[in-house]
């Protein structure tokens, strides 16, 4: 009998993380147009020839032989995409990053020299084998998109994973920090890269790479220090070596006090302790928040808790409730009334959006309808009180609106959902959506949005390039370029699956 070669039998690898890669792969994967935004759009919004034309006139050479000014000199470098982040007046400021700036920092993170040392570091921040980082960003090497192998790679890695840890700890402590973009104290990044005294001493050398970060972040936010844009896989990096480094301080404390029996997984900002016995659970937590409190972050007091139930606590709340009652029925408005009631006791859950999918799923066949109009406000409602859902939201309301017979009605339905979205402070990123729905049947209906402006062929200002030189790279940053037009032009009315899956999927694990 032969004896199977554990390589050949081995699973294939899904994917590669960002610190396995040399300069050159970290280079093309954060120039590529999914590491560049991050953040939900339509499809006609792409953004490779764009980065790529901008990386054709920098290459070799620095942004400031083409600049005129600091940028942080200027406001609005940064394109602003306003989410709503529960109905009403709380916010998510999801930015497009200046792509000069953006191609700027990556040609200097993945310079040979600068690459190596901060892999270095990385290895450094990751010797205590009890503290698993799974957040990293990674590189799909199969034919889904790296958004969806960092998906999978949540789900074994920190779900399945705490299930797995049941088996050896009595407690799981969960916790988060509190706006943690939004609080990344940039000269910190330094600290992180360099050790806080060294980064202290060179806190003026233009060479040292926490300094470059640094710098052009501030370039990116006016000159701010106190914070780091959100939208992109290069800044989910950067924010990755504050929270890595984090990682590090916390083992050392935890390592003084001789605590030995625990386990953490960290994804992002969002940490699951484990333990035997609570009084240590309780010890970490308190080393986890005087480390915060050395790098100006906070962790949430109303998303820290403890349970003895760690396979129940491994799954979040509403995910389980949904799995436990009544999915769907027969009744297509029954169903949608369903999760319209989850929606009011779990706002904004990832269960919500699935619940959504599997109701998108279910009215793609729909050929026709009786009673659309009920269905859309129910909808609209969900979408107004769940701003995660506004891409699933509209690919639904594309397919009801289509039902309506005139061209007229499916006006009328856009105009009334969009001064209804007008009472509530914020909602950009649905106006992007709700055109999506329109543009099919009346592409001159307005939004707020400007981007939503460009598509529709307007001159809009997206990044303020008024610091940049006349010449090549003023030239190579044009907005149209965002804007595919045979993708806008060949657009079905109907939302499609394959649009917003990556969507549904992320709703897994996102926050």
């Amino acid at each position: 009998m032969s004896i199977p070669d554990p390589v050949a039998t081995a699973p294939a690898l899904r994917s590669r993380s960002i610190i396995d890669l040399t300069c050159d792969e970290a280079c093309s994967f954060f120039l590529k147009e999914e590491s560049y935004c991050n953040i939900d759009l339509p499809p006609y919004f792409q953004f490779n020839d764009l980065i790529a034309g901008i990386a054709t006139v920098l290459n070799g050479k620095l942004l400031s032989d083409y600049s005129l000014h600091k940028p942080r000199d200027f406001e609005n470098i940064n394109h602003m995409i306003f989410n709503n982040k529960d109905g009403r007046h709380a916010w998510r400021p999801l930015q497009l990053i200046h792509p000069a700036l953006y191609v700027s920092l990556v040609t200097h993170i993945t310079n040979a020299d600068k690459w190596g040392s901060i892999i270095s570091r990385f290895a450094e921040f990751a010797q205590n084998e009890k503290i698993k980082c799974h957040s990293l960003p990674v590189i799909s090497l199969t034919p889904e998109e790296d958004k969806a192998e960092q998906i999978t790679h949540w789900w074994q890695h920190v779900e399945q994973k705490s299930v797995e840890l049941s088996l050896e700890f009595e407690y799981i402590i969960h916790t988060d920090i509190t706006d943690c973009y939004g609080s990344i104290y940039t000269h910190s990044i330094a600290w992180e890269l360099h050790t806080k005294t060294v980064a202290k001493i060179e806190r003026n050398n233009r060479d040292y790479i926490g300094n470059i970060i640094d710098n052009h972040i501030q370039d990116m936010r006016h000159g701010q220090t106190n914070g780091i844009p959100q939208g992109s896989v290069l800044m989910d990096f950067i924010a990755e070596m504050v929270l890595s480094y984090a990682d590090k301080e916390l083992s050392e404390k935890i390592s003084g006090l001789n605590i030995d029996d625990y386990r953490i997984l960290r994804y992002r900002e969002d940490y699951r302790i484990f333990v035997n016995n609570s009084q240590d659970g309780d010890r970490i937590l308190k080393c986890l928040t005087e480390v915060m409190i050395d790098l100006g972050l906070k962790l949430n007091p109303t998303k820290t808790s403890i349970s003895n139930r760690v396979i129940t606590s491994s799954f979040k709340e509403d995910k389980l409730r949904w799995i436990c009652q009544k999915q769907s029925d027969k009744s297509l408005q029954k169903h949608l009334l369903i999760i319209h009631s989850h929606s009011l006791e779990y706002q904004n859950a990832g269960s919500l959006v699935v619940a959504l999918n599997t109701f998108h799923q279910r009215i793609l066949r729909l050929e026709k309808y009786d009673q659309v109009k009920p269905l859309i406000c129910v909808v609209v409602d969900i979408a107004y009180h769940n701003p995660r859902t506004y891409p699933l939201c509209a690919a639904i309301l594309s397919k009801l609106v289509s039902l309506l017979e005139t061209i007229d009605e499916r006006k009328s339905v856009v105009e009334m959902t969009k001064k209804k979205f007008r009472l509530i402070p914020n909602t950009g990123h649905m106006d992007l959506w709700l055109q999506r729905i329109s543009l099919p049947f009346d592409p001159t209906i307005d939004f707020d949005e400007p981007l939503c402006r460009l598509v529709r062929g307007e001159s809009e200002t997206i990044w303020n390039c008024d610091w940049i030189r006349p010449g090549v790279l003023l030239n190579a940053v044009d907005a149209k370029k965002i804007i595919n037009q045979n993708t806008l032009t060949t657009l079905n009315a109907i939302v499609s699956a394959s649009e917003v899956a990556v969507f549904v999927d992320r709703a897994e694990y996102d926050s």
